[in-house]
């Protein structure tokens, strides 16, 4: 299918550009989206028609997320997450999760925006992709951590904290000893192994 870009789309072309797609990418996402019409006779002379006022909006569109995009220079966002001692998340960090983030730290945006092509499922630091505009977009670092305490060494160390010992979950020697103290009781002990001595006898 052919049809007219209403804005910037990557890999596709800019505003105002004619462009075959496939018809399901078309119907699906482009015409509903709003962000290109069917490449008619009549919607071409309608675009040439509006094209500078579309042309006008779309700069002023940019100006703001030009703006917004400024904010969020160097902006970093931690998010707590239980997980296990290798660092894989029990659950994960969508999209949606991302965006009430950012937007707590300061920068409203919406699920839509984050460039996100699956959910994260590690702890560590994420470079994610905020697109504000189709010709403007910011990386922010997504810092996901077991604790604030652990997310501060990741931003130092530049890399995820794993192992058992920074789990919260982490079980020290003595401890260990403790919970398996009512299971196996000493006399319970000296009892099996009185019964060993009689089965051998």
């Amino acid at each position: 299918m052919e049809v007219i870009l209403l804005e910037r789309v990557e890999k596709l072309g800019q505003m105002g550009d004619i462009v075959t797609v496939r018809d399901g990418f078309a119907r699906n996402f482009l015409l509903p989206q709003n962000k290109a019409l069917r490449a008619t006779a009549s919607n071409k002379a309608a675009f040439e028609a509006d094209k500078a006022r579309l042309e006008a909006e779309n700069l002023e569109r940019r100006k703001d997320a030009e703006a917004v995009a400024a904010k969020m220079e160097g902006l970093k966002v931690v998010m707590v997450r239980a997980a296990g001692e290798s660092g894989q998340l029990y659950g994960s960090v969508s999209s949606r999760d991302i965006a009430e983030a950012v937007t707590e730290a300061g920068v409203a945006i919406v699920r839509t925006q984050v460039v996100l092509d699956r959910a994260i499922k590690t702890l560590g630091l994420h470079d994610v992709v905020i697109r504000l505009h189709p010709e403007v977009s910011k990386t922010v670092v997504v810092n996901i951590a077991r604790s604030d305490a652990e997310a501060e060494t990741q931003f130092a160390t530049g890399s995820a904290v794993t192992g058992l010992a920074d789990d919260e979950d982490f079980v020290e020697e003595d401890d260990v000893e403790e919970l398996f103290e009512d299971e196996a009781p000493e006399e319970a002990v000296e009892e099996v192994a009185a019964d060993a001595d009689k089965a051998d006898a």
